[in-house]
């Protein structure tokens, strides 16, 4: 049955037909207690949602429609082990990565949990030996970089944990990121290192995607090159796959393959050995404290109501301003400078999860889905996007992201960022109609004319959604809170518009065709049924390669 036969569904489009006549201004006039009935304290953030275009009324039909499409029993079945990733067949269980109470968690009859503690442990006696200097390598000098090679959820979780917790590093390693096959990326990577004292872990569940293991064959030449020796390998690679016979095959020892699971998505997995990077840059022990946190927020998603429970309304809210009324795109606007590379975290977060367009059954759903996600630290953005944030015909809701504390105080910087973390929603709420502006320009001694003339490109309709989110200090735990808080959301915005959101087929379609493609590059032989712009391209490319600059 299609989500817009749900009677709930069918009162919030009737709804959000009302609703578009109001403006956030006068809803907060109304309602002295807004911010208290649109928002959500926990222990690690506050989430405010007041500055969305939601009642009292719209919220409760939002928490009906989760009702209605059995949000409640999804979550039960996802925590309990079901294979709700249907179309792979596949359990969803990235929560059991970060079971800190250790209990059960039971996949077809068995404890998973102990596979996940083994694990941990493997990874904490590790990361020890590294950061310790007791693992070395074939020259009997110890590690001092590290090189991880890896493609989307295997690069962009460990590497947007790494950068947001900078500041809790002891610096003892170097670690480094390999993730574009472009070789420009793994040559400069290189250049500076020596060999010697470089340990490399290869991140890919399955050992054959084509970007991370064209990096890891050059990284292996590149080590072999330099210690004529073969069984150098050992000592310089490790592996993070569920696939330990082409890895061995590499030349990494069995011992130095960390499992991956076939229930863990790519995107959802840096709370396991694909965080190892993680582990060894900041320390174990900041790693289950980052686990610690997305816990708390799991613990928070299972039992609590939906109408208090924080990835449940943020996911509504995004259903609310998409589907119902009409955003195309959201932002995601981190105020701090250690998460500058959220934004790109959640563009695969969300939009390889959810940017579908047929329901559970295959059946083309006849509604928006998600928004396009983008953004960029929130100063940047200001002077570079944000003229289309308040004054495009495109509403954008946006997320704000901050926190009350700096981990690298410097006086006055703080508080001259925060002060634009709040002043940005304000404006973008509240804007200024065109008798402000005549009456601020008249105040400053304009003429007539000039005011004529400027006044309708100084209007700022206001009336943009927004949500903030604030937390007292980045730190291991938060961030863990944090990411738990959009998994959860995700997970959520995929049960109520009915679509899979754990597998990625169209990920797949292009990798196969350039597979394809990249025979025919090498051969020099075109096949003839390529559309005529693919050949024509194919056949420039070829000419131009030979030809001097």
């Amino acid at each position: 049955m299609s989500r817009t036969s749900l009677p709930s569904w069918k009162a919030l489009l009737s709804h959000a037909d009302e609703i578009k006549q109001a403006h956030l201004n006068q809803l907060f006039d109304n309602d002295n207690l807004r911010f208290n009935k649109f928002s959500i304290k926990l222990s690690s953030l506050l989430l405010d949602y007041s500055k969305n275009l939601v009642t009292e009324e719209t919220l409760a039909k939002l928490v009906t429609l989760a009702k209605e499409c059995d949000v409640e029993s999804w979550r039960d079945k996802m925590f309990s082990g079901e294979r709700i990733n249907s179309t792979e067949d596949r359990a969803v269980l990235h929560i059991a990565l970060r079971n800190r109470d250790q209990h059960a968690i039971l996949l077809d009859g068995e404890n998973i949990t102990d596979q996940v503690e083994d694990t941990l442990e493997k990874m904490r006696t590790f990361s020890l030996s590294i950061r310790e200097g007791h693992w070395k390598g074939y020259s009997g000098k110890r590690i001092t970089d590290v090189v991880n090679i890896g493609v989307g959820g295997s690069n962009l979780g460990p590497q947007m944990v790494t950068e947001a917790l900078k500041q809790y590093s002891d610096n003892s390693l170097n670690v480094h990121y390999v993730s574009n096959v472009d070789g420009t990326q793994i040559a400069e990577v290189l250049r500076p290192l020596n060999p010697e004292n470089v340990l490399f872990i290869i991140s890919s569940k399955t050992f054959t995607t084509t970007e991370t293991m064209t990096n890891a064959n050059t990284a292996r030449k590149w080590l072999v090159s330099s210690s004529f020796d073969d069984m150098a390998v050992e000592k310089h690679f490790v592996a993070v796959s569920a696939n330990k016979e082409n890895a061995t095959e590499f030349g990494i020892s069995e011992h130095n393959i960390f499992d991956m699971w076939d229930w863990v998505g790519g995107r959802f997995s840096l709370w396991s050995a694909i965080g190892l990077p993680i582990a060894l840059d900041l320390g174990f022990d900041k790693f289950i404290e980052l686990l610690e946190g997305a816990q708390e927020l799991d613990q928070h998603f299972q039992n609590t109501p939906l109408a208090e429970n924080a990835p449940v309304i943020l996911a509504l809210i995004s259903v609310w301003n998409c589907t119902f009324l009409g955003a195309q795109s959201q932002a995601i606007l981190p105020y701090d400078q250690s998460l500058h590379m959220l934004s790109a975290y959640m563009q695969q977060a969300e939009m390889e999860s959810n940017g579908k367009s047929v329901t559970w059954d295959g059946v083309e759903v006849d509604y928006s889905t998600v928004p396009s996600i983008w953004g960029e630290l929130g100063i940047n953005g200001q002077h570079a996007f944000y003229q289309y944030l308040h004054q495009s015909n495109n509403v954008v809701p946006a997320d704000f992201i901050g926190s009350v504390e700096s981990v690298t105080p410097v006086k006055g910087h703080h508080e001259t960022l925060m002060a634009n973390f709040f002043a940005q929603t304000q404006a973008l709420m509240n804007g200024v109609d065109e008798q402000q502006v005549r009456e601020d320009l008249k105040a400053k001694g304009r003429t007539a004319d000039y005011i004529d003339k400027v006044a309708p490109h100084k209007v700022h309709k206001g009336n943009r959604p927004t949500n903030t989110i604030l937390m007292k200090r980045i730190s291991p735990r938060t961030i863990g809170s944090l990411i738990a808080l959009y998994e959860h959301k995700i997970f959520v915005q995929g049960i109520i518009l009915q679509i899979c959101s754990f597998d990625q087929w169209g990920v797949e379609l292009g990798k196969g065709l350039a597979n394809k493609i990249e025979a025919e590059l090498c051969s020099g032989t075109i096949n003839p049924a390529h559309d005529s712009s693919t050949k024509e391209l194919i056949n420039y490319y070829q000419s131009m390669k030979n030809v001097n600059p």
